[in-house]
């Protein structure tokens, strides 16, 4: 199976007030085409900021990021959010939904600026198998905070992207909510064939995927690393 997503060599460091922190130290890393990969790790060992560099979110000072053949570490802005409209879902563990707009909105409006013609069609869609036809004209502020996370979901997969990025998307949830989205993250991945990498504390989320990636003071756990390879 080729590759879908790689990492050579790739660093990030981020000026803050105390100087330059260096937050990753030179992974190397291949995701596969429709592999699930967890990123787990204490927390600050950097996997959310590894999420970050494959989503093109952060830009790596050091090294190369690949994705679908694309180099991100030489796309401009304005290049980087076109791939990831184009061919990548986001999903965050504090949701990020826009409070004005109902969940058919929340959802419709990646794909409206995508220029898809059925935007509100597909977006009804993918609420419907969230389990969340009947809210569909409800705003984020009449939902729980799974029903929140489960609109994220649909939103982040409604333009079927090839890539699903997932930061500790059960992290604000009990463990019976925490259950339904890991459910719903397998039925995405089955259901439009995505490759799929999430962050998680959850062993039992963990344990779901191809495979996990450990990471510890922003460098690959030798172990798991190794028994990757």
């Amino acid at each position: 199976m080729a590759a879908i997503l790689s990492l050579t060599d790739a660093k990030l460091s981020l000026d803050g007030n105390a100087g330059r922190v260096d937050i990753l130290h030179g992974i190397t890393l291949e995701v596969e085409r429709g592999e699930t990969l967890a990123l787990t790790g204490a927390s600050g060992s950097g996997k959310s900021s590894l999420l970050m560099l494959m989503g093109g979110l952060e830009r790596a000072t050091g090294g190369i990021v690949t994705a679908l053949g694309h180099d991100l570490t030489m796309m401009s802005e304005d290049e980087l959010a076109r791939f990831r409209r184009d061919h990548m879902g986001v999903v965050f563990q504090s949701f990020h939904l826009i409070p004005t707009m109902t969940a058919l909105e929340n959802v419709a409006t990646p794909l409206e600026l995508a220029s898809v013609s059925d935007a509100f069609e597909r977006a009804e869609a993918e609420l419907q198998a969230m389990g969340l036809g009947h809210r569909a004209a409800h705003y984020p502020s009449q939902m729980s905070g799974g029903e929140q996370q489960r609109v994220a979901l649909a939103r982040a997969a409604a333009p079927r992207p090839d890539i699903l990025l997932a930061d500790e998307p059960t992290g604000n949830l009990d463990s019976s909510t925490g259950t339904q989205i890991m459910d719903l993250l397998m039925d995405l991945r089955d259901r439009h064939g995505a490759t799929l990498i999430l962050v998680t504390h959850s062993t039992d989320l963990a344990a779901r995927c191809d495979r996990e990636v450990r990471l510890r003071d922003g460098h690959l756990d030798s172990a798991l690393r190794d028994a990757a390879e």
